[in-house]
């Protein structure tokens, strides 16, 4: 379905690949198939504009090894998402990609499931992101739509703020309306602060298209496991292809 697009038709929103559904997929096997420096490789050829990894302790998709493979091949803007651990601190400030998306999650989290509690981690964060600064690294935290946070986020010297999609994405089917209006409230916040807005979870072909029209200033969108869903039926370079034009 088309939407009229009638708040971002400037900007350019780059699509970021998160990669680890693909990490999956090899370690089922303990081989190296799909092998996930090629489709890094060929996600960018294909059009990402980037390729998110989320390391977790586990190891049970990207692992801290693809990390340092990963970042001499990618060309385009590497992201790396986890939480803010010693052992992640490390990881990122040994192999310094553009981006570092700091998320709240527990060790054995399924997947992400909320945004930081700005506010009640203030120094901590606020001492993380100084740590990436100094390292030449973007910095941004993973928050709710929520104008409090997002103005501690700034407070604590954050580049960005990536808005936790799944509430949108779930109210999307029945009130589209509604379902975007506190992220367009959200990206004003951010942007009136100085933030660059990101944005992620469950963004997919059915919702991506609506949410970017809407949404002013929208800097970036990492989307993995909607995206490698759809390529088993499109192919990943048409997949590519619709989750770009959905951001035109």
């Amino acid at each position: 379905m088309k939407y009229p697009v009638n708040i971002n038709t400037t900007m350019s929103t780059n699509l970021s690949v998160n990669i680890n559904k693909i990490a999956t997929l090899r370690n089922a096997r303990g081989e190296n198939t799909p092998d996930v420096e090629k489709v890094a490789i060929d996600c960018e050829r294909m059009g990402a504009d980037g390729i998110t990894v989320h390391p977790r302790p586990d190891e049970r998709h990207i692992r801290r090894d693809d990390v340092f493979k990963l970042r001499p091949i990618v060309r385009t803007e590497f992201n790396i998402e986890g939480y803010p651990s010693d052992s992640f601190m490390d990881l990122v400030l040994k192999v310094k990609p553009e981006q570092v998306t700091l998320v709240p999650d527990a060790p054995d989290a399924l997947t992400s499931s909320a945004g930081w509690n700005v506010e009640s981690h203030f120094d901590f964060l606020a001492g993380i992101v100084e740590q990436l600064r100094e390292a030449g690294i973007r910095s941004s935290i993973f928050v709710d739509p929520d104008p409090v946070q997002i103005k501690a986020a700034a407070r604590a010297g954050a580049d960005r703020v990536e808005l936790y999609t799944k509430p949108y994405a779930d109210l999307f089917p029945t009130d589209p309306a509604a379902a975007v209006a506190p992220y367009v409230e959200a990206s004003q916040e951010a942007h009136k602060a100085g933030l660059g807005i990101n944005a992620g979870h469950d963004l997919n072909l059915q919702n991506l298209e609506f949410f970017h029209a809407r949404l002013p200033y929208l800097n970036e969108v990492s989307i993995g496991h909607a995206l490698v869903c759809d390529a088993l039926y499109l192919g990943l370079a048409e997949t590519i292809k619709r989750y770009k034009e959905c951001l035109k």
